[in-house]
């Protein structure tokens, strides 16, 4: 898809009495703005036709003082972006790729500013945090039985105390994406050198052994810098031909501003990966087809069911915790071999599910939930 600017349809601006959705992002010195345009692409055509203006914006081009902003459309004859001038949003979905993007105090200035006004409304406003996720969950009693227990590693101590109740753990940066920067820890004390760290590396993992926790905890503080990671149980989860698997569900509100789920897909693991994640070596698989193999085709219907009613759980505490309006969410969660389910991460900023039925329908939904909030705002101002 070509990332240049069709010079020649600069010029013009939209008016529109339409709905109108901004995809929030930030500018690019190459490029003109950052993100996942082929997503991007995808989302103006899916606004087109359910009837919204929809444009792409950068937190510097959202200019909140004036009636117009610059905004980028793409060209479906040219395959080319190009700008012109669009009304402020009603609605902004956002879309900012990347944490250290996100965190710029510009960014955060503007971001703050839009919360504040009243005739704009932004769902998802920041990326989430691993340790904070966990924390929110343990504050109810229906969504703790799904969290590993999980301690922030700061100490040698800390960890052996970890080690000391589970011979078992999985080691996550609290910043991680896709599997980057997972290592786990094995305890076999039958070996001469007992402590067993894999270091997840692009699509296999490394394995080192170490005769005692000085070294292991060296190994470890070496590969992970100064980088701030958590220490979570392992648990060893339902498998198929003796490959692991996970559940990748996305949740997304509906056009009646309810959480709802939109799709869940199944991700083997590779095999020599210690995560499921597809660009690490993980595969796509159907989730129903996974748990009767694991499970028998009668307990992986109820255990289906579950898998689906735990996430809504799980997404409207996320969401009560956080003190914000969340439209959409993707989240990992893992079935044990007595099929408990267990929540590894939520992401609110979900990468696009492969699978088509899946797709489509999560594209339509920020649309129908944008209505629902344009809906709310005229209700609550008194309009028609």
């Amino acid at each position: 898809m070509a990332v240049g600017l069709n010079h020649e349809r600069q010029i013009g601006e939209v008016a529109s009495t339409k709905p109108v959705l901004a995809i929030l992002t930030v500018d690019d010195d190459v490029h003109f703005f950052r993100g996942n345009r082929n997503n991007f692409a995808d989302l103006l055509r899916t606004g087109k036709e359910i009837g919204f203006v929809s444009y792409v914006l950068t937190t510097k081009n959202l200019k909140l003082s004036k009636q117009r902003v610059k905004g980028f459309v793409f060209s479906e004859s040219t395959q080319t972006w190009y700008h012109r001038s669009f009304p402020l949003p009603d609605i902004i979905y956002n879309r900012i790729p990347l944490r250290e993007d996100e965190v710029q105090p510009a960014v955060q200035r503007k971001l703050a500013a839009v919360l504040k006004r009243r005739d704009i409304r932004m769902f998802n406003p920041a990326f989430f945090d691993k340790w904070t996720l966990f924390e929110w969950l343990k504050l109810s009693r229906t969504t703790r039985p799904f969290t590993p227990s999980t301690r922030r590693l700061v100490s040698r101590a800390g960890l052996s105390r970890m080690l000391r109740k589970h011979a078992f753990l999985y080691l996550k940066p609290v910043s991680g994406k896709a599997g980057m920067g997972i290592m786990t820890i094995l305890i076999q004390p039958e070996k001469s050198m007992p402590y067993r760290l894999k270091i997840q590396e692009k699509r296999k993992s490394v394995t080192y052994r170490c005769a005692s926790l000085a070294q292991l905890w060296a190994r470890i503080k070496k590969q992970s810098g100064k980088e701030p990671y958590i220490a979570q149980q392992g648990i060893e989860l339902a498998s198929y031909k003796d490959r692991q698997f996970d559940l990748r569900a996305l949740v997304q509100k509906n056009g009646r501003g309810q959480w709802d789920i939109t799709g869940i897909g199944a991700r083997l693991a590779g095999s020599s990966s210690i995560t499921t994640h597809v660009p690490r070596g993980g595969s796509i698989e159907d989730p129903e087809r996974m748990l009767s193999h694991a499970f028998g085709q009668e307990q992986a219907h109820r255990i289906f069911v579950k898998v689906k009613n735990t996430a809504l759980l799980i997404a409207r505490q996320i969401e009560r915790a956080s003190g914000h309006q969340l439209g959409e969410m993707s989240m990992d969660l893992g079935v044990d071999a007595t099929g408990h389910i267990w929540f590894f991460e939520a992401n609110a900023k979900p990468m696009k599910f492969d699978e088509p039925h899946i797709r489509k329908k999560s594209l339509e939904r920020i649309y129908h939930y944008g209505l629902y909030l344009i809906k709310q705002r005229v209700g609550k101002s008194g309009g028609a």
